[in-house]
């Protein structure tokens, strides 16, 4: 059985969001993609959707995942289950940082709003 130790966890940075691998096939894991995200207060993705669920649940802080229709609030213990095809953004327009788990299926493949191809993100392989 797999064990990922936060100490050996890979860790990617973007833009203001900070990326903590867990599980993931490199990792050992089969099915279920895993990581914390830290999100920088003021900090903000770029549009994008993946062809898969993607759940976020909120351990610190709060953020806004905003898609094409809805904005959504999530404060510490939320979660949400962003359903394939969604075209989000996540934001925390707060002035504290906010930390995050996210759960993403093995071979998950994202898409900018603008149309490139980004496939699995590198902290999901």
């Amino acid at each position: 059985m797999p064990v990922v130790r936060a100490k050996d966890a890979p860790t990617f940075d973007l833009d203001g969001l900070h990326f903590h691998g867990l599980t993931s096939p490199s990792r050992g894991a089969t099915e279920l993609c895993t990581w914390r995200l830290g999100v920088a207060a003021g900090a903000e993705s770029e549009a994008h959707h993946i062809d898969r669920e993607e759940v976020f649940i909120v351990l610190d802080g709060s953020i806004s995942i905003v898609t094409t229709a809805e904005e959504f609030e999530l404060h510490a213990g939320d979660a949400i289950s962003i359903p394939a095809q969604t075209q989000f953004r996540l934001k925390n327009a707060s002035q504290e940082n906010a930390q995050l788990v996210v759960c993403l299926p093995v071979g998950a493949h994202g898409t900018m709003a603008d149309g490139r191809e980004v496939g699995t993100p590198p902290w999901a392989r």
